[in-house]
């Protein structure tokens, strides 16, 4: 039988901030991004009781805590604390998947019982993460991730439960639905339509039925409701489905000359991150989005493949030209997909694009060497700095890893 541990920091990056301030600890603070516009990523357990939220703006959580201490992120705290956790588990297991920059999934089947056990792992990785960065974590045992991670939320914060198979239908008979890892929201107001709320009910619905109103999806629900997940842990990243960059900007933006700078921004990004670890795409994304947070992505195939900074830009800006802006724009996002593994030794056909390639190689090995955007085109240059907020998706090591700068 599987043993599956999941690590789930506590509020990390407001108990990372608590923890190099003695003066923020024990009172309600929110991390927050560098921009006037920014909304809350993490709010501390002392900020929760007043019902602060990740995704609220600063005046609503004022409005509920106004004693609250807004703190801007330092993601590059966040990130290296992420990479050193990474190095504790591993010497439990090699098989460890860092899911999120604050969580992460180690199967312990193998390993568990050269270190007496998995409730031994995880209380001697709850005390090491407490000696070394001073802040909690919480550990779920289970044997799939889908209930390891239910064990993590359910013992949150600072604990450690277990569910073994034989206890799974228990903890699940009269359980919300919605308390399942990706159950959202919308699939849980449809499973309520049908009488579903519980995820024992889950589990007694007819595949069938789940199928004709959820379609591929729905066996699965069927077998979250029963507390099994067949996924098995990614432990090293494979080749992925597409790269691509975004960023909420500084101020809503109209401006055609703006917008394309920014499009020439976000597409150098994301060729270079290709070019880096050589893919290239067939299929270039636009995402828009408006004040309202109306958003879309229309997106073009190009004749080839290619992770040229300016070839990316080119069909972003044809996929903007085909599209009436109804409202100013609050976000942007490039990227490619249909993605094939790239040779820079390839041999091409035309010597401007030898040239091409020649001087994008340039440019990247001097920002690889001083910091993203030591050299960049020009027409970037009045536009300000990559957004400081971090994806969840980041990791350790791999395409996932974008370089944090202060």
């Amino acid at each position: 039988m599987p043993i599956i541990l999941c690590i789930d920091m506590d509020a990390f990056f407001a108990s990372v901030e608590q923890q190099a301030n003695p003066k923020l600890r024990g009172k309600a603070i929110a991390v927050i991004g560098s921009g006037h516009r920014t909304v809350i990523t993490t709010r501390s357990y002392e900020a929760r009781k007043f019902g602060v939220k990740t995704g609220m703006n600063i005046y609503e959580a004022k409005k509920l805590c106004p004693h609250i201490i807004f703190v801007v992120g330092d993601n590059e705290k966040y990130t290296h604390t992420c990479a050193e956790l990474q190095k504790i588990y591993i010497r439990f297991t090699p098989d460890v998947e860092i899911y999120s920059i604050d969580e992460a999934f180690l199967d312990v089947t193998t390993t568990h019982h050269l270190f007496d056990g998995p409730e031994s792992i995880g209380y001697v990785i709850k005390k090491e993460i407490k000696k070394k960065f001073g802040i909690n974590c919480t550990v779920g045992i289970a044997p799939n991730i889908l209930m390891a991670k239910l064990a993590s939320d359910l013992a949150k914060p600072d604990g450690l439960r277990w569910i073994k198979e034989e206890d799974a239908q228990s903890v699940l008979h009269s359980l919300p639905v919605k308390e399942l890892w990706g159950i959202g929201s919308a699939i849980e107001r449809r499973l309520g339509d049908m009488g579903i709320k519980t995820c024992g009910e889950l589990g007694n619905a007819p595949a069938s039925l789940l199928r004709n109103k959820f379609g591929i999806i729905g066996e699965t629900l069927k077998l979250m409701g029963l507390g099994i997940c067949r996924r098995p842990l990614i432990v090293r990243e494979g080749d992925p489905k597409s790269i691509g960059h975004s960023m909420t900007l500084p101020r809503d933006i109209s401006s055609r000359k703006h917008i394309e700078a920014q499009l020439l921004k976000l597409s150098e990004m994301v060729g270079r991150r290709a070019r880096k670890y050589g893919f290239a795409g067939k299929k270039v994304s636009l995402t828009i989005r408006y004040p309202d947070f109306e958003t879309f992505t229309k997106q073009a195939t190009l004749p080839g493949y290619t992770n040229i900074t300016h070839e990316i830009y080119r069909h972003a800006v044809c996929i903007l030209d085909a599209v009436r802006l109804k409202d100013k724009v609050r976000l942007l996002g490039v990227s490619i997909s249909s993605l094939m593994r790239d040779s820079n030794d390839q041999a091409t056909l035309f010597d401007y694009k030898r040239k091409e390639k020649s001087i994008l190689g340039a440019v990247d090995a001097v920002n690889d060497r001083y910091g993203d955007f030591t050299v960049m085109w020009a027409s970037c240059l009045e536009q300000l700095k990559p957004p400081s907020v971090i994806s969840p998706a980041w990791r350790p090591s791999g395409i996932r890893n974008v370089k944090i700068k202060k």
